[in-house]
């Protein structure tokens, strides 16, 4: 008998993965890599949030009404656009990066690696136990002789508001999935998804309303939160900072809704999409079978073992740990994590002290994060306040971005914004972020040096090409050292 049908007759395995996503596929290929027997539970598509109804659809959906904001923006290009995206073939095209929904693609990949995929809902059941419960309602038990790894991911938050069940409002799945563009579309919360959401659907023809109870991606310095704001607005949306939807009505389920503001007035719109965060998707799972609570985050060492359970065996990976809601820092938890599951179970020792092959380091030092929004906001590593507040002394250079010819002519009259948070005591960058059409493509230079912990007397010596948008990096550095002679 092969050890693959073995493993499906005894139902053991070395590793037990729940959730499919890109967190739950990259545990797998590195357990995989290290000669472990995986299996891996999915109840709903392979791929997972990311590839269906998050960072994919977004993008794909996004980066039309993007590249018409750049033609605009580039004389004897503007002049040749003439309309809106065509919607038809907009939707189209996300439709054809999300595979018309379809996981066969990603549900091959899996079994490509060698580890075997089960559909259905799992649950633990106790310590290296869990169970999958199949859409026929038939159930198996699966054992993990090493470990089992939640990558369940998270769901979206609807605040406790009277009337949001009755409002049947949008979600981020809504706003990603959806083919029919609303005529006037609500959108509450001023985070990442708020402000990506507004882009798009603005651009594809929605009267957009914008309502944040605080500046927009609080999480990034302030100017990149009022440069999207500024150009959400010249784009014709409505953007309004401070406010707080108190209840929702929508007495006609085919008609129009009703948001009761705090200020005592009130918005219609035709759709109304909640992006007011996240909660975790580990209500059902089985938690409570090894001590812990159900619906929870879970808290994680820097291998990504869950802390609170005794025996090196459960791993929480992703969102479900809260150490970073984004898909890239999931995956690299994942590999850190994949790779020390195989040095446990091979007996190797950990390298899991700061910036060790077995530790998240990155989670707390270099995170990286883009809104594709227009302009781009990217940022990475901690903001002025953040690093303040840590007990760092710093200095901080600000510089738009129209002191670097590149960007002028990369777009006329660019309009963009970059600091970069100076270490004083090590001369090294804490933090960088950038706010302006393309700087996503600046963000890996700026991850490098912040996870590097480059020395700034080092880093004036990567030359930047003439004439690109990169040269802010030149003009950045310059101005610290005028600063410091």
């Amino acid at each position: 008998m092969s050890e693959a049908r073995e493993n499906q007759e005894r139902g053991t395995y070395d590793v037990v993965v729940l959730g499919a996503g890109p967190v739950g596929a990259n545990v797998a290929d590195r357990a995989r890599a290290a000669g472990l027997t995986v299996a891996v539970v999915e109840r709903e598509l392979v791929g997972g949030e990311c590839a269906y109804w998050a960072c994919v659809p977004s993008k794909a959906l996004l980066r039309p009404v993007i590249a018409l904001a750049d033609a605009h923006r580039v004389d004897g290009a503007r002049q040749a656009v003439t309309d809106r995206p065509d919607t038809g073939r907009v939707f189209a095209r996300r439709n054809h990066y999300v595979n018309d929904w379809d996981d066969t693609g990603q549900a091959e990949w899996v079994k490509s690696i060698g580890a075997d995929l089960y559909r259905g809902h799992g649950r633990l059941d106790g310590p290296r136990r869990a169970t999958v419960t199949r859409d026929d309602g038939a159930r198996l038990t699966l054992t993990a002789r090493h470990a089992v790894a939640i990558a369940t991911g998270s769901r979206p938050t609807l605040p406790d508001i009277p009337g949001i069940a009755e409002s049947r409002p949008w979600t981020n799945r809504h706003g990603t999935d959806s083919s029919t563009v609303p005529t006037r579309l609500a959108i509450v919360g001023g985070g990442g998804v708020g402000v990506e959401m507004a882009t798009l659907w603005q651009g594809l023809g929605s009267q957009v309303t914008l309502l944040a109870r605080h500046r927009l991606i609080p999480r990034m310095e302030p100017f990149a939160g009022e440069l999207i704001a500024r150009s959400l607005t010249e784009a014709g949306a409505d953007v309004r900072i401070g406010i707080q939807v108190t209840a929702v009505r929508r007495p006609d389920p085919t008609g129009p809704v009703t948001l009761t503001l705090d200020d005592g007035s009130e918005l219609q719109a035709d759709e109304v999409m909640f992006a007011t965060g996240r909660t975790p998707a580990t209500e059902d799972i089985g938690l409570d079978t090894v001590g812990l609570t159900p619906g929870t985050w879970l808290k994680v060492d820097t291998t990504g073992l869950v802390r609170d359970v005794d025996g090196a065996w459960l791993y929480a990976l992703g969102d479900v740990n809260h150490q970073a809601l984004l898909t890239h820092q999931g995956k690299y938890q994942a590999r850190t994590a994949g790779d020390a599951i195989g040095a446990r179970a091979a007996g190797r020792p950990l390298d899991d002290g700061p910036w060790g092959d077995h530790a998240t380091t990155a989670d707390q030092h270099a995170v990286p994060q883009v809104f594709f929004t227009d302009p781009e906001a990217a940022s990475v590593g901690l903001t002025a306040e953040q690093a303040a507040q840590a007990g760092h002394r710093i200095h901080t250079v600000d510089l738009d971005f129209n002191a670097a010819l590149g960007a002028n002519l990369y777009a006329d009259d660019y309009r963009g914004h970059a600091r970069m948070v100076v270490d004083l005591d090590r001369e090294v960058l804490l933090g960088v972020t950038f706010v302006g059409p393309g700087v996503s493509e600046l963000l890996h230079s700026a991850t490098v040096a912040v996870a590097g912990e480059v020395p700034l007397k080092r880093l004036r010596h990567a030359i930047a090409c003439f004439p690109t948008v990169s040269e802010i990096w030149l003009f950045l550095l310059a101005a610290y050292h005028r600063k410091r002679t």
